[in-house]
């Protein structure tokens, strides 16, 4: 065997497993939510002695008033529009700066970018007030109206380097025709975007999916609780916590993200690629 093909050999079986290292935590949870709370505690197998599909059941039955099936509905109500507004307002912002030039335009670049450096325990209070001002607590408006204005930099950044990546030829070539500027974004740039759009949709839907301390701080009443808080909620029973149940859930609530990413898991990566935003 030649010295090149071991190598081959080893870095395959390296990352086999890394891989199974890394997605483990994944297989004992979709395991661990077929156990009884007793062998959870009791017992290291990694499979259970009786598969029992008991705790999706129970679990999605919730322990109030309101079902799983209620909290999967609000966050779809959250997370959808946001995705959508954050994707649109992003790519108008980012073809702006891309494309045009305006007074001051740098300074409004490097003043956007500083923004990603500040933790979100700096703004949380500023926005809370700002946000209680307005009446929009224990709404989704804290989470829905900013995406409307492309206040995620980090979106917008990844827009500017995919824009500044296609030719300017493709601009002149369509003013000729007769398209003026939102035309060329709409016939032009933003097909020719898909990747980066999917990759910005993609990000986005994970984030707020599995945003917990936003909704903790806006959402107050348990009708309009998502997913995190629903889980978080099942940890507060006094009587003792159905931890079966609650893995159940989380298996459930990961579902979604998994699917999104698989499903558009190509221009993801073209997405990445092409924006200059690496590991």
């Amino acid at each position: 065997m030649k010295r090149q093909e071991r190598s081959v050999i080893f870095i395959y079986i390296f990352m086999t497993i890394f891989g199974l290292l890394m997605i483990y935590p994944l297989i004992w949870l979709f395991s661990a939510s077929f156990k009884t709370n007793e062998e959870i505690f009791g017992s290291l197998n990694l499979i259970p002695s009786s598969w029992d599909w008991n705790a999706y059941r129970e679990g999605w039955r919730g322990s109030g008033q309101y079902t799983f099936g209620l909290y999967f509905a609000n966050t779809f109500k959250l997370v959808l529009p946001t995705v959508l507004f954050t994707v649109v307002s992003s790519a108008i912002v980012g073809y702006g700066f891309a494309r045009f030039v305006f007074p001051l335009k740098n300074v409004f670049f490097s003043i956007m970018i500083s923004t990603l450096m500040l933790p979100n325990a700096v703004i949380i209070i500023p926005r809370y007030i700002l946000f209680k001002n307005m009446d929009w607590l224990n709404s989704y408006n804290p989470f829905i109206v900013p995406s409307l204005f492309a206040s995620n930099a980090f979106f917008i950044f990844m827009m500017v380097q995919f824009f500044r990546g296609l030719p300017r030829e493709l601009d002149e070539s369509a003013k000729i025709d007769g398209c003026n500027s939102f035309m060329i974004l709409v016939r032009i740039l933003l097909p020719l975007s898909t990747p980066a759009l999917i990759s910005a949709a993609i990000f986005q839907f994970i984030w707020t999916w599995n945003d917990f301390f936003s909704s903790l701080i806006y959402i107050t009443s348990v009708k309009k609780f998502t997913i995190p808080l629903a889980l978080r909620m099942s940890l507060d029973n006094s009587v003792g916590v159905p931890w079966n149940q609650v893995l159940a859930m989380s298996v459930v609530a990961i579902i979604p993200c998994v699917l999104v990413f698989f499903l558009a898991q190509k221009y993801f990566v073209e997405g990445i690629s092409t924006t200059g935003i690496k590991g």
